[in-house]
């Protein structure tokens, strides 16, 4: 499985990758930001994308609404993982295509659960 991590923290990155590589996922690339992801799902195919809420350039909700609305990626699995943990925020995610969410911080356990809910495990 090729999963895209997308998160403005290198640090959030990097224990992410940690939580994934636990669970058996080693074919990870990463993006700082909405604006990279977006350029690295043109450029070649991934299963899932793990995509934080609030970054600069282009925030994780803006990232998903244009993943689900372009051609050739549209249909690439996407799992909101970020810290916003309002019902509201998860609703509004879920309606713009979001196939799972998952809040920070979580144990290795639940992002199995949470990727396998969204079909990729």
């Amino acid at each position: 499985m090729k999963l895209l991590l997308v998160d403005d923290s290198s640090t959030m990155r990097r224990i992410q990758r940690n939580v994934l590589e636990k669970i058996g996922i080693s074919d990870i690339e990463e993006a700082s930001d909405g604006l990279e992801a977006i350029q690295k799902l043109r450029e070649k195919p991934f299963d899932i994308v793990l995509l934080d809420w609030n970054m600069p350039n282009l925030d994780g909700l803006s990232t998903l609404k244009k993943i689900r609305a372009t051609e050739g990626i549209k249909s690439v699995r996407v799992v909101m993982c970020t810290s916003e943990s309002e019902k509201t925020k998860i609703i509004e995610a879920v309606k713009c295509g979001a196939n799972n969410y998952i809040v920070k911080p979580f144990t290795p356990e639940v992002l199995k659960e949470k990727l396998h809910d969204a079909g990729v495990l």
